[in-house]
């Protein structure tokens, strides 16, 4: 997608420029993890104009695989952001009616070919709401890959700007028994399945973590799932929240530790959480080592602006071994 940013946090109603970037949910993904060092392949599709195409050279620049990526439609997705701050939340606002990868044939993606020689396939709810083709489409995918072995992690990202929870009851609960890992926040559970962490007060910073273990349980239990991965946001205000993960498989959750940040930019962090547990499953760590690696990654997140992670694995590690203050690097 297209993102347009209001500057120095103004309103839209005050705002005389936009800042433009792009991003989206397994975009922000697939340069995580090519940032990170993995082979990251990107599928969509995208009109044949200039925007467009600034979209696909900067993914080729961060190293992201972009040969499969659709070209036809008339528009690029856009979003718009009102970047809150203080006790002001950050506002979205999507026009993504009639773009291209909405309007898309499912019968132009090859999926079989497409994931043939991966291990590893990952998509997010925000597609299948864009419209039925891109539902069948995601139906398509995700029937190749369990096909073909690959492992599939989903991210439930429920957007109610998108579509209703009915709507994406009935869509997700199609597609949930096809997935291995599932990536959920303090909110999506609920919205999506109904699944809600009693006590949990996310507005008023208040996190009652032995209730998301509870949470992970019921989703893995009803959708056979190999483990659930929830990030933990305590939103204290817009600008300052607590941000931790717990990983859910076996039997058994695992915290990570807790991070107090200062936002720069939030948009982007759940994506940057998957692609840390998806880059530090791929190196067979362990479970507590996985939601530590993606915590510490979306906390680093945090910091940047736009939608992607541009932190390298020696941040995160740094992060990881005790360095958080911050300091100038000289």
């Amino acid at each position: 997608m297209l993102r347009l940013t209001t500057p120095r946090h103004e309103r839209f109603n005050q705002a005389r420029v936009l800042e433009m970037t792009f991003g989206g949910a397994e975009a922000n993904v697939a340069v995580s993890l090519a940032i990170l060092g993995d082979d990251a392949r990107f599928v969509t599709r995208l009109p044949k104009n200039d925007v467009a195409e600034a979209c696909v050279q900067e993914l080729r620049g961060f190293g992201v695989d972009t040969r499969a990526i659709l070209r036809g439609g008339d528009r690029i997705g856009v979003y718009y952001l009102e970047a809150g701050a203080a006790q002001r939340g950050t506002t979205v606002t999507y026009d993504r009616a009639g773009s291209a990868l909405a309007t898309l044939d499912p019968a132009e993606l090859d999926w079989r070919d497409l994931l043939a020689d991966t291990d590893w396939f990952h998509f997010t709810g925000i597609t299948p709401a864009l419209s039925a083709a891109a539902a069948q489409a995601t139906r398509d995918a995700l029937d190749a890959a369990k096909g073909l072995g690959v492992t599939v992690s989903c991210d439930l990202n429920y957007r109610k700007k998108l579509w209703s929870t009915d709507q994406a009851r009935a869509t997700m609960s199609e597609l949930m028994p096809m997935v291995d890992y599932c990536i959920a926040n303090e909110e999506d559970a609920e919205k999506v399945f109904g699944v809600k962490a009693e006590g949990a007060e996310v507005e008023q910073g208040r996190l009652d973590r032995d209730r998301y273990v509870e949470v992970a349980d019921k989703l893995g239990r009803m959708f056979g799932l190999k483990g659930v991965a929830i990030t933990l946001r305590e939103s204290f205000s817009a600008s300052r929240n607590g941000w931790s993960g717990m990983f859910h498989t076996g039997g058994r959750a695992y915290f990570s530790r807790r991070y107090e940040i200062e936002v720069v930019d939030r948009v982007g962090a759940g994506d940057s959480f998957g692609a840390g547990l998806i880059h530090a499953m791929g190196l067979k760590r362990g479970p507590q080592e996985v939601v530590e690696f993606a915590a510490a990654a979306s906390c680093l997140k945090h910091s940047v602006f736009g939608d992607y992670n541009r932190v390298g694995p020696s941040e995160i590690e740094a992060l990881l071994g005790g360095d958080a203050s911050g300091r100038v690097q000289r």
